[in-house]
């Protein structure tokens, strides 16, 4: 497989010769006001360009899985690129419908048992913060992808660390793992995605994974970064196994 890690939660994925795009945030750099209640009030959002061109990004894409509608993760300029009869994927029945009315006519909804040119997709929980914000950022959703030519690849979305994390890696056994983790907040109601104990937390319990750290550095409130985050990873003497890259950067597995 190669992960083309694109901004923010975007990334290409090319897995037993398809190719998928998770997540579209595609607008021009500065497109959007900044969240609110949340620093760097000053800075529209997105806080950085794209590393390459639309084109080049939505080029031979097979499938596009969205795990759910925030504007950092399925945008305007994502509705308005992408072909409107391709195949793509929703974490529920209401976010399909809104993807639907947006002209796509290909939506369909994960479920635990989704195959797509025989690439199995499995919809794994998530939990967008801890607490009373939960019921703000609404439901969110990750996705395994697993083919017996392929290691398994667990794409976790916009969730901090918590059971049902565990539970998907105790089930799975992903070998390798993508985790949002930009420690992303408010001024109240803390992490959104996870933090650098929860990066270490998902280390500890797939110590033989790779793990790649996104969603950093690309809207106003993010809290943690790359620098700080490969701080933590050195000290852990962990940072051959915690990847992070930058934008336009690949790996391949």
């Amino acid at each position: 497989m190669n992960i083309h890690q694109i901004r923010n939660a975007t990334m290409v994925v090319e897995y037993a010769g398809k190719k998928f795009l998770i997540d579209p945030m595609l607008s021009e750099k500065g497109t959007y006001a900044p969240f609110p209640n949340s620093p760097r009030q000053d800075q529209n959002n997105p806080l950085v360009s794209l590393p390459t061109s639309i084109n080049n990004i939505i080029q031979n894409i097979d499938a596009v899985i969205v795990t759910h509608l925030h504007l950092d993760h399925w945008d305007d300029a994502a509705k308005e690129a992408l072909p409107k009869d391709i195949k793509l994927f929703s974490q529920n029945e209401e976010d399909a419908a809104e993807i639907r009315n947006a002209g796509f006519q290909n939506v369909e909804v994960l479920k635990e048992d989704t195959i797509f040119e025989g690439i199995q997709l499995i919809k794994t929980k998530g939990e967008h913060g801890r607490g009373e914000i939960l019921k703000l950022a609404g439901q969110v959703c990750g996705v395994i992808i697993k083919h017996p030519s392929e290691k398994t690849l667990y794409v976790a979305g916009d969730t901090v660390w918590y059971d049902a994390v565990q539970e998907v890696i105790d089930t799975h056994k992903p070998e390798i793992i993508v985790v949002n983790a930009g420690d992303n907040q408010f001024f109240e109601g803390g992490s959104l995605v996870m933090g650098k104990d929860d990066v270490y937390k998902v280390y500890k319990a797939a110590p033989n994974a790779k793990i790649i750290a996104v969603h950093m550095e690309a809207v106003n409130h993010w809290a943690l970064s790359r620098e700080e985050l490969k701080s933590f990873i050195n000290e852990k003497g962990i940072s051959s196994i915690v990847l992070v890259p930058e934008d336009g950067e690949a790996y391949s597995f």
